[in-house]
């Protein structure tokens, strides 16, 4: 791979890895290792560049799997710093209850994510928090593009229903 190639596709979805890592690992320090590793690794395999059509779902692909690797190697526990992660500065703050109940009820979203099994984890995370495409999705994870559609309706639809659960019988 030429050092042009690497600067012009792969450094600019450097921050994406990151949060995406992040959002796995949920500890600033492991995900910016598992970016470094990932950027590494995309650059030791210069043969690689020639087959691929799309650069970023490879390397999102590389970042998710060593992220996994990482879990599985150590027992990896999600800190709670990851709760913090979500939590963004209100602009309007109207009330101190209205910030608690908010924060609660994200808490709540975040723990009930965190329950699912990895596979939907990871689809909720890379479509509706990182914006990807369905597409996009597929290329990372492997999958048919079918295949995401229905993973990420059964995720959404058992959010859905834990939340009503934990709503009506606080369960």
């Amino acid at each position: 791979m030429s050092l042009e190639l690497f600067l012009t596709q792969v450094i600019p979805v450097r921050q994406k890895l990151y949060r995406f890592a992040f959002r796995l690992l949920g500890n600033e320090e492991d995900a910016q290792d598992i970016t470094q590793d990932a950027l590494m690794k995309v650059w030791s395999m210069p043969e690689k560049m020639k087959e691929l059509q799309n650069m970023e779902a490879w390397c999102m692909r590389i970042t998710r799997n060593l992220a996994l690797d990482k879990i599985k190697s150590k027992k990896y526990r999600m800190a709670d710093e990851l709760d913090r992660a979500g939590e963004m500065p209100a602009l309007q703050q109207h009330s101190p209850h209205a910030v608690a109940e908010q924060n609660d009820v994200m808490q709540k979203v975040r723990r009930v994510i965190g329950s699912l099994p990895e596979k939907y984890q990871t689809i909720i995370q890379l479509r509706d928090i990182d914006g990807y495409a369905y597409q996009e999705i597929a290329d990372i994870l492997e999958l048919d593009m079918n295949e995401v559609k229905v993973n990420l309706h059964r995720a959404r639809k058992m959010v859905r229903e834990k939340l009503q659960n934990l709503q009506v019988y606080g369960v």
